[in-house]
């Protein structure tokens, strides 16, 4: 080769290098733009802090090529609740995008996303509807291995699966099958609305159904009061049960002595009602005490239904509570991280009545079951079966 040739092949290799450098750097810079952008929408804080940075942020990643989806629902498992908010529109953006210019999307890393149960369950939750959208078939027959998937969000439409499948047995009079699919639902099962759709099937079959074992409704408690909460005042003073439990006790109390006193609940939801041990009290404070023995130490929620106001503590740590009336109720309204040791746990609820008088605020009551994140109960190692009339149905 002659030197003129030479030359102009190593000046071709030092531009391929350079261009190849500059491309790289490029790459670099991108990813790096887009891990910038992804990070501000992770960090958008209570009441829209950093709503406006977000939405900038998210006008760039628009721009970003379809391998940017997999970054934002990765994104996700470190997110706040506006965060998720925020890269779940992303996420749309970027899908309607790419799918408006018919390019494909990176279906098999969707997959290996959601069987990967690290994840978000929001995130997972997400690319399993785009699985869906874009591979029914495929991504109906993987619901049968979410029957006892830990994200609830998913679960869901395994439990409806099996629920219309039993549906159908029973309507073709095939009770053993559909007991069998209904039963099964029922151990997978952690929403309310599906509980009760399949509770109603078994018991059209005539088959027993025991709800508070179901969701760990605690049923039996120790309760004692009434104790003042005149003028609200009641929800921060310590009254003695908050120091000591000493079920031999009594303590001057709002115009009577307060005694230690059973009260056990029969209603299927946990509800238990303070008004049928020290009547309808306006402007009084009560509380309840229960031991919970557990087999080993774990992570535990407590998980409160209440339109009182309420304190709770777990083996005399307080925990949490809320000053608020009236302000309606329903089943895990309130979700309490905790933690329990081997053997007796204790558990105190303080629950005070106001003194409003319309009828609606005459409930002085609530529900707390154990469970662990993804809802499933977690029952003492010495539980009692559910008492006899547990049949009321209220929530």
């Amino acid at each position: 080769m002659d030197m003129t040739k030479l030359a102009g092949v190593l000046a071709q290799c030092v531009l391929i290098g350079a261009m190849s450098s500059y491309t790289a750097s490029i790459d670099a810079s991108e990813r790096a733009d887009v891990d910038q952008q992804i990070a501000i929408l992770q960090a958008v804080g209570n009441e829209g802090i950093g709503n406006e940075r977000a939405s900038l942020a998210m006008r760039e990643l628009e721009k970003a090529d379809g391998t940017a989806l997999l970054k934002v629902l990765e994104a996700m498992d470190e997110a706040n609740g506006l965060g998720l908010n925020w890269l779940r529109a992303t996420a749309d953006s970027l899908v309607d995008r790419e799918l408006a210019a018919r390019r494909s999307l990176p279906l098999g890393e969707l997959g290996e996303f959601l069987l990967d149960i690290r994840h978000h369950p929001r995130a997972r939750r997400y690319a399993f509807e785009l699985l869906s959208r874009l591979e029914p078939k495929a991504a109906e027959r993987m619901l049968p291995g979410m029957i006892n998937d830990p994200s609830v969000e998913l679960r869901r439409d395994a439990v409806q699966q099996l629920v219309d499948s039993a549906a159908a047995f029973e309507s073709a009079k095939s009770a053993e099958a559909a007991t069998l699919l209904y039963r099964q639902a029922l151990g997978a099962a952690r929403d309310v609305d599906q509980i009760e759709t399949v509770t109603a099937g078994l018991r059209r079959l005539d088959q027993s159904v025991d709800l508070p074992r179901h969701f760990g409704f605690l049923m039996r408690w120790q309760v004692i009061g009434p104790f003042d909460n005149s003028g609200r005042l009641g929800f921060e003073q310590v009254f003695t049960p908050e120091m000591e439990v000493n079920l031999e006790a009594s303590y001057p109390g709002k115009e009577t002595t307060a005694k230690w006193q059973e009260l056990v609940t029969t209603d299927e939801y946990g509800m238990l009602d303070i008004n049928k041990a020290f009547g309808p009290l306006k402007e009084a404070t009560a509380y309840a005490y229960t031991e919970f023995k557990s087999a080993e130490a774990r992570p535990v929620e407590l998980r409160l239904g209440c339109k009182n106001a309420w304190k709770i503590w777990l083996n005399g740590e307080f925990l949490f509570g809320r000053d608020e009336y009236h302000r309606g109720m329903r089943i895990d309204q309130y979700r309490i991280q905790g933690w329990l040791k081997p053997g007796k746990n204790t558990i105190l609820v303080k629950v005070c009545q106001n003194e409003e008088v319309k009828d609606w605020t005459v409930e002085w009551q609530f529900q707390l079951r154990v469970c662990d994140a993804s809802g499933t109960a977690i029952l003492s190692e010495d539980r009692l079966p559910a008492p006899v009339a547990a049949a009321t149905r209220r929530r």
